[in-house]
């Protein structure tokens, strides 16, 4: 099963600040052994993150890249390996496609894949914009805690999502995934 994380608030620690290097970049606790479990359980890991810091000049695709290096090695040095790694660099104000909840950004890891639909996937976010973007795709949405995931809970109560699960963090969800045979 193919399984989409976003990144900042999911894998890693985010309070609302951007993340402007690889320094500043710290796992969640339990998200690194969940993403090495999940691909020992036979799941492909694809990372689908909203990165608008380069748009605005707090960082460049060099520096993402050393993040992405960070993240990566952490996951490998674990026993994992991520897939692939979509991100939208683009302010909210360009209007691009890739941005979610816009779905640009799943079509790509779609054609990394070589799939024509996400059907059957699995999108892990800890924002409305990962949920949506995940369910306009057909994915089962997933909602984590950690990050703004408190604050998107209280506001899905409000204006739900269909079929969304909730967990306290990336290590449940590894738990939920394997523990059911997905």
């Amino acid at each position: 099963m193919l399984i989409i994380l976003d990144r900042d608030g999911v894998i890693n620690e985010y309070d609302g600040n951007y993340i402007c290097s690889a320094e500043e970049w710290h796992p969640i606790p339990g998200s690194i052994d969940a993403v090495a479990r999940l691909c020992n359980a036979g799941h492909r890991i694809a990372i689908a993150t909203n990165q608008s810091g380069i748009a605005r000049g707090y960082y460049d695709t060099d520096e993402l890249d050393a993040m992405h290096d960070k993240m990566a090695q952490l996951v490998e040095a674990a026993g994992g390996h991520i897939d692939f790694i979509a991100y939208c660099p683009h302010h909210p104000d360009d209007q691009c496609d890739c941005r979610k909840p816009l779905t640009g950004l799943l079509r790509q890891i779609r054609g990394h894949f070589h799939i024509s639909a996400l059907t059957g996937a699995i999108m892990v976010g800890d924002s409305r914009k990962d949920l949506e973007a995940g369910a306009a795709e057909g994915c089962q949405p997933i909602l984590v805690r950690t990050g703004n995931g408190l604050d998107t809970e209280r506001h899905l109560e409000a204006r739900p999502i269909a079929d969304t699960r909730v967990f306290d963090n990336l290590a449940q969800v590894a738990d939920w995934v394997i523990g059911a045979g997905l």
